[in-house]
């Protein structure tokens, strides 16, 4: 299947490399001019995966035109502009959604909000435990590829599959897009306690509750257990809760050292999906009835409703109850 890969971040350029490590052409589009001079001319991405050497198989653009021969499409746009973006993509396409998140105004997953902006292109989800710079340089990975049509997520599987980047197939679509949009709210969570200082119990018990949350709210919706209990579920949150490669985490752990959101996100040029994700996802579970006490804490934090203590006072001081 001859891919492309749209968005040039740091996790669609891993992308990009993984499929070009069998010496095809892939096309990545880029927003930006200078990302993709430097990708062609020097086959660098010094703004989003420095240090990096790509493949002289990647062929960059920032025309979406050039991506209508491909037969495949990986999206990697962030979450809140994924709408705006897939309408500009080629209809027909297969698309492989990669973006983790929930629509804001609407609370539809990326799946749902893709299948709007282009009605006539199959869809699947690629998501997991990933950090793109460890795939960039081959290092072993699994991820789930979810998607309601066998044959097609049995091809995708076979184009992307690598010895160190191991595919499971699912067709819990839904499952798997709610492990990834829950789990980037829970690592700031997590962060936060490791900027606070609050110790490994404490982390430790909030990815246990919060595996909780994630199943409540993803029951609600559709998802299977056994999905949220994968890799796109509780293998994605085990490694976004524990590390400062993680974006979200490390907005937390920010948050816990005291500095306001708002200085936190200005000027941010990589997004941290879970800031935008955590108030949708608080009023999704509201109206479905769900209760997500660690992300109503986030959102305090993030809207500075509540100074840090006051916040971890009140989830402390939770109604005991059985687990």
């Amino acid at each position: 299947m001859k891919a492309g890969v749209i968005g040039a971040g740091a996790w669609g350029t891993a992308l990009a490399q993984l499929l070009a490590a069998d010496g095809q052409e892939v096309r990545l589009w880029a927003r930006e001019p200078d990302v993709v001079d430097a990708i062609n001319r020097d086959h660098v991405n010094p703004l989003y995966l420095p240090g990096v050497p790509l493949s002289a198989s990647i062929v960059s653009t920032d025309a979406m035109a050039d991506m209508a021969d491909r037969e495949m499409l990986l999206v990697v746009s962030p979450a809140q502009h994924l709408r705006s973006v897939v309408a500009q993509a080629p209809a027909g396409v297969p698309l492989v959604l990669c973006s983790k998140g929930i629509e804001a105004g609407t609370s539809l997953l990326m799946s749902e909000v893709a299948a709007q902006a282009q009605p006539t292109s199959p869809i699947a989800v690629l998501s997991g435990p990933t950090f793109a710079a460890e795939v960039a340089r081959g290092l072993p990975t699994a991820i789930t590829l979810a998607c309601a049509d066998g044959d097609l997520a049995a091809r995708i599987a076979q184009r992307i599959a690598r010895p160190a980047f191991r595919p499971y197939l699912s067709d819990d679509v839904i499952g798997a897009e709610i492990g990834g949009a829950v789990k980037n709210v829970l690592a700031i969570a997590c962060g936060v306690t490791e900027g606070a200082g609050l110790g490994l119990n404490a982390r430790a018990a909030l990815i246990s509750r919060g595996f909780a949350e994630m199943t409540r709210f993803g029951l609600a919706r559709g998802a299977r257990v056994e999905t949220l209990a994968g890799l796109s579920g509780l293998g994605d949150l085990v490694l976004t809760c524990s590390s400062t490669n993680s974006r979200n985490f490390s907005l937390g752990k920010g948050l816990g050292e005291g500095r306001p959101a708002a200085e936190l996100l200005a000027n941010r040029r990589t997004v941290a999906e879970g800031a935008f994700t955590a108030p949708v996802l608080r009023a999704a579970a509201r109206a479905a009835g769900v209760e997500m006490p660690v992300t109503e804490a986030v959102c305090a934090l993030l809207e500075d409703v509540a100074p840090l203590a006051q916040v971890i006072d009140a989830l402390l001081a939770r109604p005991l109850r059985p687990e």
